[in-house]
């Protein structure tokens, strides 16, 4: 394909509303996400990360696709990794035509059924979001509408390049790998409303952070070993204040992000157990809540640009 036969197939790609193609099953009869696109691909996602609000984020890998995609009973939003392939997506009599690259987006809105013809293989992050996730984040940022657009190979970077980052929440760590999805799906959520509703947001930069008090509170739990008072609830539920507020005003106070933070704070108690005891690496891992010695070691690379035994022995 030609880059300007590529050009023209975006263009032509219709923004087709919600509504237009009402869902006849009811809502008990569609399958949640996962499970459709489970059956639909006839394959296992690479890695799956769910958690009890019905939200989700999956990594496929998959082959070609000629099927229709049933009601589900989230909205789906991905991103896609691979090379660049020419596709279709029929809903009803609408026919939209696009490109799958890097920096487009797809979107499946709640109930939305639509055939795909996707010629090769795929490689796409997918974000499972349960409708009452979206509903809550409009009302906390003040957001009217959550009619969100059919997208078919839409240009839309900044939510492609999120998303594509989510695909390493599971790092080994229950309680940083829940948080990081928790605030991960409410900031995809944000920018989801912001410019893929019938009528986009701009979304009011938050002025000034928590107070003293709460902002010491807030760090007291991130400290806390026990995973129920690290969730984005319960720091939201401390500090008075939904989550979507939370996450921006902790940032305002501290520069980072509730997970940013807790991911440096453990990895400095990683440095402080390293050079100043003897215990194991294995001990450490434990101790900090990582499911293996791997996980700890991977983690820890990221952050300190080498392996826990080198940067001991280094500083020693």
């Amino acid at each position: 394909m030609t880059k300007s036969t590529q050009n023209t197939a975006l263009q032509a790609i219709p923004d087709i509303a919600h509504d237009a193609h009402p869902d006849t099953s009811s809502t008990a009869d569609r399958r949640n996400a996962d499970e459709e696109m489970a059956r639909v691909l006839h394959t296992k996602p690479l890695r799956v990360a769910l958690d009890s609000s019905g939200a989700g984020i999956a990594h496929w890998r998959h082959e070609p696709l000629h099927d229709v995609v049933e009601p589900m009973s989230h909205h789906v939003i991905m991103a896609y990794n691979g090379t660049m392939q020419r596709m279709e997506r029929r809903t009803g009599r609408s026919v939209a035509v696009g490109t799958f690259r890097r920096g487009v987006v797809i979107i499946i809105p709640e109930g939305s059924s639509s055939r795909w013809d996707i010629p090769k293989p795929v490689d796409v992050v997918q974000l499972y979001l349960p409708d009452a996730t979206l509903k809550r984040i409009a009302d906390e940022a003040r957001i009217k509408s959550t009619d969100l657009l059919e997208r078919t190979a839409h240009p839309d970077p900044i939510t492609s390049r999120l998303l594509l980052s989510a695909v390493d929440v599971d790092q080994g760590n229950g309680s940083l790998d829940a948080l990081f999805r928790h605030q991960m799906t409410d900031l995809l959520a944000t920018r989801i409303l912001a410019a893929h509703t019938g009528s986009p947001a701009t979304i009011q930069r938050t002025v000034g952070g928590l107070s003293p008090k709460r902002l010491l509170r807030a760090i007291e739990r991130l400290r806390s070993d026990t995973d129920a008072d690290l969730s984005l609830d319960a720091l939201a539920s401390d500090a008075g204040l939904s989550r979507f507020h939370f996450c921006r005003a902790f940032k305002e106070s501290t520069g980072l992000s509730p997970v940013a933070w807790l991911r440096q704070y453990r990895h400095e108690q990683a440095m402080n157990m390293l050079r100043d005891s003897n215990e194991s690496i294995v001990s450490i891992a434990a101790a900090l809540g990582y499911s293996s010695q791997t996980a700890f070691g991977a983690a820890f690379r990221k952050l300190a640009g080498e392996t826990p035994s080198d940067w001991r022995r280094r500083m020693r």
